[in-house]
């Protein structure tokens, strides 16, 4: 027999306060790859099915060079914080930290070789 009240049992349960600052982070980088991704597809396209050197000058003028790097974070924020919702929804205790660190690491990873890459070209 459990004698503890209602509000014992569920200090510690209740809400983290911080969904909607994440909710709102999701929202604003879907905004914003909304728009990078149309530039993105326009810069990339004209280099579609280029040779190296063709594909290279244009990585090397700024605007193309920017529109990637910027659709490249984005991206990768993006992937982060709705895989971090995933995972804190879906799982709990020891794997939830465990995955969100390795997600973390993946995403950064990953967004830091895209960006090294372009900044490479670009330089």
């Amino acid at each position: 027999m459990d004698f503890r009240t209602d509000r014992k049992r569920v200090m510690g349960l209740g809400s983290a306060k911080d969904g909607t600052e994440h909710a709102w982070n999701i929202k604003l980088s879907s905004i914003g790859l909304a728009i990078l991704i149309p530039l993105f597809i326009f810069t990339f396209g004209a280099t579609l099915g280029s040779d190296y050197e063709t594909a290279l000058a244009t990585y090397q003028r700024p605007f193309p060079a920017i529109v990637a790097i910027l659709t490249l974070l984005v991206g990768w924020l993006h992937f982060k914080q709705g895989v971090q919702v995933l995972i804190e929804d879906y799982t709990g205790g020891g794997t939830r930290t465990a995955l969100i660190v390795a997600m973390t690491c993946l995403s950064y990873a990953a967004a830091a070789a895209g960006v090294f890459a372009i900044v490479t070209i670009a330089l």
